[in-house]
């Protein structure tokens, strides 16, 4: 049997962690935290000590993170970071000239690491973004730029439903059991990928499921999958006071499910389904819930409940989500689409939706007294 890693704090400024030439390539980082000049690092190593000097005893985890002060926050979600990594991303920001001026680590478990980092500087932020895109490829992790003013939670969160609340495309799963799966999920990645124009797109996949029976589609709402991390998301947001809706181009019929039966949710707007002898006519009722559609219908809700568009949020997957990811404080795409991933002004790739509550200020501290 191996050693027992050994956990140890050391404590110098970013600098010179950055400097550093460590002893092992496989020194994990549990914790970094910098309130002053000299940051905090919780490594987990076996063997000798990576930095070449006696650590001290680790610290307990904070109970809430500092307040925000920084013009920009830069957040790094990881399944591990080791030492390398973290190297990387403090080169990283040297070279972009953004001084970290607080540190802050809001999630310090055995499947995941979220660093918050607090930036003075001044960027552009699409520019910056693209940077940090590029970067969480190397990284293989979600770095995650957003203005520093939105690390709080949102009052109001539109979400997608079809591959963001629940882990399918309904109409593809329609078209499946009547042996159209294959044709009409071609049309739906090409929409989501921006290739073909919502509105069309779903005019031509309705007229293909003419004659489903409307009995079929209770037995396919109960087995839809939920997204990883839904369910906790949006209880944490009902118990944090915020109001969610479903914004979705699938199906009334099943986001009502969701509602009822699954998902803390407060407000539905999508599509309704048509029948006729208790089969799907083929047809379309207006007006179809499109991209532009789900950004005017959260405007309309963040009007009517005296919001500004600083306490929005929205959550999407799609190309017809980009109008509303780009409406609020924060956009967040989950699991996109490339296209999306590119456009959206924030995306989780590697985690579940509840990955989203380290983007409004939240430490696991904090989502455990949530929920």
């Amino acid at each position: 049997m191996g050693t027992a890693p050994t956990l140890r704090e050391f404590r110098m400024p970013l600098e010179e962690i950055a400097r550093q030439l460590p002893d092992s390539d496989s020194a994990r980082v549990r914790y970094l935290e910098l309130h002053g000049n000299r940051a905090h690092l919780g490594l987990e190593y076996s063997g000798a000590s990576p930095l070449g000097e006696r650590g001290d005893a680790p610290a307990a985890a904070a109970a809430e993170p500092a307040p925000v002060t920084g013009r920009w926050c830069v957040t790094l979600l990881s399944p591990r970071v080791d030492l390398t990594q973290l190297q990387q991303l403090l080169a990283f920001f040297a070279g972009c000239e953004w001084t970290p001026v607080a540190v802050d680590t809001l999630a310090r478990r055995d499947d995941r690491t979220v660093l918050r980092f607090q930036l003075g500087a001044e960027l552009e932020f699409a520019a910056a973004r693209h940077a940090c895109l590029q970067l969480a490829e190397t990284l293989q992790a979600d770095l995650v730029l957003q203005p520093g003013s939105s690390q709080r939670p949102p009052r109001l969160a539109g979400f997608d439903m079809d591959s963001t609340l629940i882990d399918a495309e309904v109409i593809d799963e329609l078209a499946r059991v009547t042996g159209i799966g294959e044709q009409v999920a071609a049309i739906t990645e090409a929409a989501m990928r921006g290739e073909l124009d919502f509105r069309q797109s779903f005019r031509k996949r309705m007229a293909l499921l003419r004659g489903f029976s409307e009995q079929r589609l209770g037995e396919i709402a109960a087995r839809l999958p939920l997204k990883d991390g839904a369910e906790l998301l949006l209880r944490a947001l009902r118990a944090l006071g915020c109001k969610t809706a479903i914004l979705s181009g699938g199906f009334t019929y099943f986001a009502d499910y969701l509602q009822r039966e699954r998902l803390a949710v407060d407000f539905i707007h999508a599509n309704q389904l048509e029948f006729a002898d208790g089969a799907l006519t083929g047809g379309v009722i207006e007006p179809i819930v499109d991209g532009n559609r789900k950004r005017l219908l959260l405007e309309q809700m963040a009007e009517e409940l005296k919001l500004g568009r600083d306490q929005v949020i929205a959550v999407g997957d799609g190309a017809n989500d980009i109008p509303m990811l780009n409406l609020g404080a924060l956009g967040i795409a989950i699991h996109p689409k490339p296209k999306v991933r590119l456009e959206a002004p924030q995306a989780i790739v590697h985690f579940g939706l509840d990955a989203a509550l380290y983007l409004f200020g939240l430490n696991d501290r904090q989502i455990e007294k949530l929920l």
